[in-house]
């Protein structure tokens, strides 16, 4: 972090998700039940997968880890949110707005990954379900989700050291909840073109190489599910990917209008709103989705509770 940075500005100001303060408390209580849901369901999953062993398969332990991920990425966000809807003045250090701004990019980016990885592994089981053990072998699954990891990393480095190498020595009042990087170069005095070229260039490699990946594992398997001469075997086999699919749709779509458009097109009074779903409502949202379509885990959590119950009972 350059030294004009800690000499012109030590903080940043949000302006929050709305300065009408007949809503902050209605918005408070519905994001802090959110955010409870978010934390009870994230870590439900992660539970569920680990004590029940018919659920110790690949597609599982990817999800496990997208579980594990939302939880962070809205514990990434959330807290300071819902301080912030109760306080007048909604400071940040900039430290912790780095702080803040690192987690969010490792953790967004580590999703769009292990996304892609979930894909891949719906591809193998269904089109080359003899191979399958040895396409997705406990090797190869943890490889994939270390180099999600390792590729969030990667990102978040180059996107908060670009950020935080910028002046400030504008206003710095971020009309935002949170440290992101829109808003931020807002406030920059430094020419922030060729960073916004940056942020383009691997928003969009990252974003091409998962939709691409996505994309062609779904054209597979329908190729591979349009085959199958059984209406019900082509539902059956068609029905272990709506959840994905769903998930895929939410996250991609809110990341999509917010980060691949021109600097000239953003509004963040709008973009605050595809914020909030993506960061609060989304990491509640996916266990719920799995939890509802996947009979695996339906039956799991039924097995786990009946488990409970007879050693309450006992």
């Amino acid at each position: 972090m350059s030294l004009e940075n800690h000499t012109t500005i030590t903080e940043f100001i949000f302006l929050g998700v709305t300065n009408r303060t007949d809503l902050q408390l209605p918005l408070f209580i519905l994001f802090l039940i959110v955010y409870i849901a978010t934390i009870v369901e994230n870590l439900g999953m992660i539970f569920l997968i680990r004590s029940d062993s018919q659920l110790h398969t690949p597609m599982y332990f990817f999800l496990s880890h997208l579980a594990f991920v939302d939880l962070c990425y809205s514990s990434t966000i959330t807290p300071k949110m819902l301080v912030d809807l109760l306080s007048e003045r909604k400071s940040i250090g900039v430290s912790g707005c780095a702080t803040q701004m690192f987690l969010f990019v490792v953790f967004g980016i580590t999703e769009c990954l292990l996304l892609a990885g979930m894909a891949y592994d719906r591809y193998a089981a269904i089109c080359n379900p003899l191979l399958y053990s040895v396409i997705m072998s406990e090797e190869r699954c943890a490889w994939l989700v270390a180099c999600s990891y390792g590729v969030g990393l990667f990102h978040s480095i180059t996107h908060t050291t670009f950020t935080f190498t910028l002046s400030f020595c504008r206003a710095n009042k971020i009309n935002h909840f949170f440290c992101d990087i829109p808003p931020l170069l807002q406030l920059s005095c430094s020419d922030t073109h060729i960073y916004e070229m940056v942020i383009f260039a691997l928003v969009s490699v990252n974003c091409v190489t998962t939709t691409m990946t996505i994309g062609i594992s779904y054209i597979c398997i329908l190729v591979t599910v349009l085959k199958i001469r059984s209406p019900e075997g082509r539902h059956k086999t068609f029905s272990t990917c709506t959840s994905h699919l769903m998930v895929v749709t939410l996250f991609y779509g809110t990341i999509f209008f917010m980060y691949l458009r021109p600097s000239s097109a953003y509004s963040l009074d709008q973009d605050k709103v595809a914020s909030v779903f993506y960061t609060v409502m989304i990491p509640m949202l996916n266990p719920l989705i799995y939890a509802l379509r996947n009979k695996e885990v339906k039956c799991a959590l039924q097995r786990v509770c009946d488990k409970m119950f007879c050693s309450l009972t006992l």
